[in-house]
This record gives structure tokens, C-alpha cells and sequence, in this order.
């Protein structure tokens, strides 16, 4: 029972931090087009600055799952 009571509390832990990191990113993606390209990220210093190394497979957008580890 107490790992269950772990377990569930871990997911609903992670499933806050996404919720979280999506209330931001549709801040930051202006077009609504489900990604933040490297203009839209201007207009927050600190992803700006983070944005090559956020973008893990180098296509010049974040996606939602490369924009949850933004730490801004």
C-alpha cells in the first residue's frame, strides 16, 4: 500500500509540472501553432538564451516536451 501511495503521488506530481509547463508554453507559442520557434522565444530573455541547447533534436522549434525543462 505504501508504494502504491508513492507511486500515485509521484504521477500526480508530474502531471502538475506538465500542467504547469503548458500554461507557459501557450504563452510563449504567440502563433498557436504547437511549437515556440527561436523568434517567438525573444520575447523572454532567459529562453531565448536557452533555446539551442532546449532544442534537443535541432529543428529550430520547441516542442512541449523539450520546453518542460525550460528552468526561466
Amino acid at each position: 500500500m505504501k508504494n502504491l501511495t508513492t507511486m500515485l503521488s509521484v504521477v500526480v506530481m508530474l502531471v502538475s509540472i506538465n500542467a504547469y509547463a503548458g500554461s507557459d508554453f501557450e504563452k510563449y507559442d504567440l502563433d498557436g501553432n504547437g511549437v515556440i520557434s527561436e523568434s517567438e522565444a525573444q520575447s523572454n530573455s532567459a529562453l531565448a538564451e536557452q533555446f539551442k541547447k532546449l532544442d534537443a533534436n535541432g529543428d529550430g522549434e520547441l516542442s512541449k516536451e523539450e520546453f518542460a525543462s525550460f528552468s526561466g
